[in-house]
């Protein structure tokens, strides 16, 4: 393949310092190990990067920069180059390993199937249920009907055959900025089929209009007049969604910082008792990253909530803790260096291949 030669720039020596760990080469190798082209190459990233929901648009040209090292690759790029090529960030050379990463497998064991359980019986009782329940003098497709009655029975086949049925747990995953908790909560849904519930999602675009209606900022999320008029109401919100699904019995995952919320033993005392008697576990994760791989991935996003963090970054940067977890955290997620993102999105990949 022929590249022009005002593309051929020499790699940037400053940029290479910056990275540690980072050696271009290593993508390269791998590629011309897998007999693909640049082309090739970028034909099997977009594929991936579309399965995976990831915003790439891998042209050749973009791939030459990354593999020589004038351009290093966006979150988004290493995740889909680790998808496609199936290794880990060190393996490609975007950086040094943690010592975690060090062993080598970093995919989780993948289940066995499940035996069917004895749940037939309730299962017809459901659908007989519903096909009582369903109005057959409207003009509507039935077959369409059908399909999704059958589809409340098998969610409902499943929990019981996971044993599910008599435990509903709340999640909360929490942890700063660009820390990388809505991906990993998002992982959690996907793999254990919780309603998933992101704090941003829900209340945005309220809190954008109630913020305006108060002559503020619609991005302001610093100020007296975001902290105590606004965030409190966000949270209400969010609670009050998760209480809906789990005094139905759904187990729920939430997105959100809970920076004061688990700062305050208390509030979680009482959220945990409230839950407690209802039968519901209450779990609370931290995910835990590194200050560099938050900036970048919060100047990746492009969010105009962020603009106060990125102006005033060495403030930002002083106030909050990456070295500790809160008090009454269950679980600790290490997403130093994007490494834990890297693991859940192999292990859904592996998940979606078990499974087709």
């Amino acid at each position: 393949m022929l590249v022009c030669a005002t593309t051929l720039e020499r790699p940037n020596l400053s940029t290479l310092k910056q990275r540690k760990g980072w050696h271009p080469h290593k993508l390269r190798e791998r590629r011309e190990k897998h007999g693909l082209s640049l082309e090739a190459a970028g034909d099997q990233l977009r594929h991936v990067a579309r399965r995976g929901g990831l915003n790439v648009a891998a042209n050749f040209q973009t791939l030459w920069e990354h593999e020589n090292g004038n351009t290093y690759p966006g979150p988004h790029y290493r995740r889909a180059y680790c998808l496609m090529y199936k290794a880990t960030e060190p393996e490609l050379g975007f950086r040094l390993p943690l010592p975690a990463e060090e062993a080598g497998d970093l995919t989780l064991p993948l289940p066995s199937p499940l035996n069917p359980a004895a749940t037939d019986d309730a299962a017809a009782t459901i659908s007989q249920g519903l096909d009582r329940v369903s109005d057959h003098t409207q003009d509507q497709d039935p077959s369409a009907g059908d399909a999704l009655k059958a589809r409340v029975v098998g969610a409902w086949r499943g929990r019981a055959m996971s044993g599910s049925l008599g435990t509903t747990t709340l999640v909360l995953v929490g942890g700063y900025a660009g820390s990388g908790k809505t991906e990993f909560a998002r992982f959690l849904g996907d793999v254990s089929g919780w309603a998933f519930l992101d704090k941003d999602s829900l209340t945005r675009r309220l809190t954008e209009r109630l913020l305006t209606s108060l002559d503020g900022d619609p991005h302001d999320r610093h100020t007296d007049l975001y902290l105590k008029e606004v965030r409190p109401l966000e949270y209400k919100c969010l609670m009050d969604t998760a209480n809906d699904n789990i005094n139905c019995g759904i187990s729920t995952i939430l997105a959100a910082p809970f920076i004061s919320e688990l700062k305050d033993p208390a509030w979680l005392s009482r959220l945990t008792n409230r839950c407690k008697a209802r039968g519901v576990d209450v779990a609370v994760i931290w995910v835990r990253c590194d200050i560099d791989s938050m900036r970048e991935y919060i100047e990746f996003r492009g969010a105009p909530r962020d603009t106060w963090k990125l102006a005033h970054w060495d403030e930002y940067a002083s106030s909050i803790d990456t070295q500790t977890s809160p008090p009454g955290v269950h679980l600790t997620v290490d997403n130093r260096l994007g490494a834990a993102i890297s693991i859940a999105d192999q292990t859904r990949e592996a998940l979606r291949r078990v499974l087709s």
